[in-house]
């Protein structure tokens, strides 16, 4: 078999990984604008908040010790003891369902039936603020995360692929892990939108405010029990980001190679979130091999490398201008 197809599988499987790590967060964006309609930007940063909070809770850091140390002239930094992982990712997500209802209560109770792009800037306010709350409260400085999850190279997989081709594949642990703690997530979701009361709730409100309020649906308990669970996700995919290259403040900015992947997937379906990401990391890569490096066709193309920081938003553009719903996206039909 060629070497250039035995390196093309091997980046294919990479990029599958890494696909399922921008699916994670476009997850989030999903389930917020399928309850509630809202193009929720400040999605990346919910992951960088839950990243930064995991550790501070896992540390032992005293939160806001900066700004009490310059108030008070004190050098308090830490408790003193250190949080079990799991106990730590249960308390994280109670403070995340503590952030859902703040937002719901003091943000987007007071801009019902506003225009969207009204609540898509509320968003990007909100953004902004979590940002410089999670640096005042945390710290700026990267952060190691390590929950137990193994890393490095998968060395069943190596071997094999080693019998199978002479040249052994270097997988991540992590990016396993990922790929199985996201393919439980979708299924837990999507039986949760399908089979429960609260999920059917969550779709009625989706496709009508006002129907699902004659029926006795509470809107403001179905927003905040979606924000929860968009937070849920963004710990997750906070989790796996932080732990693959530290917790810092460019974490946030995964929320943008999530953007293509809505547009590809559709914004108002958990499956293409999935297919989408997969779509974009896979796509990515491949291209990067064949064109970037020119690895492909004798070299005939060779662009020069660092076409990953593009190629999904040109693959977006396309999208947009010949199915602009996405492959998974409904739709919109309106008659005037």
């Amino acid at each position: 078999m060629p070497d250039t197809l035995i390196f093309g599988m091997e980046v294919f499987l990479n990029g599958l990984m890494a696909g399922v790590l921008y699916a994670l967060v476009a997850l989030g964006f999903v389930l917020i604008y399928k309850a509630s309609g809202i193009f929720n930007y400040a999605q990346g940063v919910m992951a960088l908040f839950a990243a930064l909070t995991l550790v501070g809770i896992m540390e032992g850091q005293v939160p806001f010790s900066h700004l009490i140390n310059a108030i008070f002239g004190t050098e308090v930094h830490h408790f003193g003891w250190h949080v079990p992982a799991l106990l730590a990712i249960l308390f994280t997500m109670v403070v995340m369902v503590v952030l859902a209802w703040a937002v719901q209560r003091l943000i987007f109770r007071h801009l019902v039936n506003q225009e969207p792009i009204i609540l898509f800037m509320a968003t990007i306010g909100l953004a902004y603020f979590m940002e410089g709350f999670g640096d005042i409260m945390w710290g700026a400085d990267i952060k190691k995360l390590d929950v137990g999850l193994p890393q490095g190279i998968n060395l069943a997989i190596d071997e094999a692929t080693f019998g199978l081709f002479g040249y052994g594949f270097f997988i991540d642990n992590l990016d396993l892990w990922a790929t199985g703690i996201a393919v439980l997530l979708v299924i837990v979701l999507v039986a949760f939108s399908q089979y429960t009361k609260q999920g059917r709730a969550m779709r009625a409100v989706a496709d009508d405010h006002q129907a699902a309020l004659s029926v006795g649906i509470s809107l403001n308990f179905i927003w905040i029990m979606v924000w929860s669970v968009a937070g849920f996700v963004a710990l997750v995919a906070g989790i796996m980001w932080g732990t693959k290259s530290g917790v810092q403040f460019s974490l946030s900015l995964i929320a943008l190679k999530a953007l293509p992947v809505l547009m590809l997937g559709g914004f108002t379906s958990i499956p293409g979130a999935i297919v989408g990401g997969l779509i974009i990391g896979v796509g990515e890569k491949l291209f990067e091999f064949c064109f970037g490096s020119g690895q492909c066709f004798g070299g005939i193309i060779n662009l020069g490398g660092a076409t990953e920081n593009w190629f999904a938003y040109v693959l977006a553009l396309v999208f947009l201008v010949f199915r602009p719903q996405g492959l998974f996206g409904e739709k919109i039909i309106e008659r005037v």
